[in-house]
């Protein structure tokens, strides 16, 4: 099969297409860091889109405008130092994100797959056809991930990863194998590996952070390469 992966520079599932034996592209405006310049087209999706009848399309297009994370920001409000868009801009920059969303969607590739967390396409769109967990496929961490799909099949969860401590609503954390009523009363949540105590991400802020958190699980990748193909 001839499959482009757009917006990703990691080339984690592009990898994961190719030992299946498929021709496989990763796409970005920016290089790839997966190790195969060869098997990366930079620029822009919608022209790389045009350059072959693909057979499939994987799309990670970024969150930062879609996701509902930030929703504080899309308030008016004074600028902020950091360079953050705020009120007008950053809801323009939203519509921006959406339309961009569903061009790929709605683009010529009969088989099309959108990754992104949960956000405004819900609404604006439609809900996703699925929401994915790390944890179903081996990796035991918390990231909920979203797809729309135009053409394929829903992923099936491959190895449920367990966790081993449990988080209370009182900020105290205590091993799983006590139980979720092991402290309190109220039923406490799983702590995965890649939280902290208060279940928020622990990858600390940096230039690099929006690019690491984007980055594809391999579980993920390696089902995604093995079921829809």
């Amino acid at each position: 099969m001839k499959i482009l992966v757009g917006c990703e520079e990691s080339q984690t599932v592009t990898i994961e297409l190719r030992k299946q034996g498929h021709e496989a592209y990763s796409c970005d405006l920016i290089e790839s860091s997966g190790g195969h310049p060869e098997w990366h087209l930079q620029m822009d999706v919608f022209e790389a889109i045009e350059l072959k009848d693909w057979d499939m399309g994987i799309f990670f297009p970024t969150c930062t405008y879609l996701t509902i994370s930030a929703n504080k920001w899309y308030k008016d409000q004074p600028k902020r130092k950091s360079g953050t868009l705020v009120g007008a801009e950053r809801r323009a920059a939203r519509e921006e994100a959406i339309d961009f969303f569903m061009k790929l969607y709605n683009c010529k590739i009969p088989k099309v797959a959108i990754e992104n967390p949960i956000g405004v396409m819900s609404s604006r769109f439609r809900k996703p056809d699925q929401v994915l967990q790390p944890w179903m496929f081996g990796h035991p961490e918390s990231k909920a991930t979203c797809l729309w799909l135009k053409g394929l099949p829903l992923l099936q969860p491959t190895e449920y990863a367990d966790f081993k401590k449990y988080r209370c609503e009182c900020g105290n954390t205590f091993d799983a194998q006590m139980g979720k009523y092991g402290c309190c009363e109220s039923a406490a949540k799983p702590l995965w590996d890649n939280q902290t105590k208060s279940g928020q991400n622990n990858l600390a802020p940096s230039k690099d952070r929006p690019i690491l958190r984007s980055k594809t699980y391999s579980g993920i990748a390696e089902a995604m390469a093995n079921q829809w193909t």
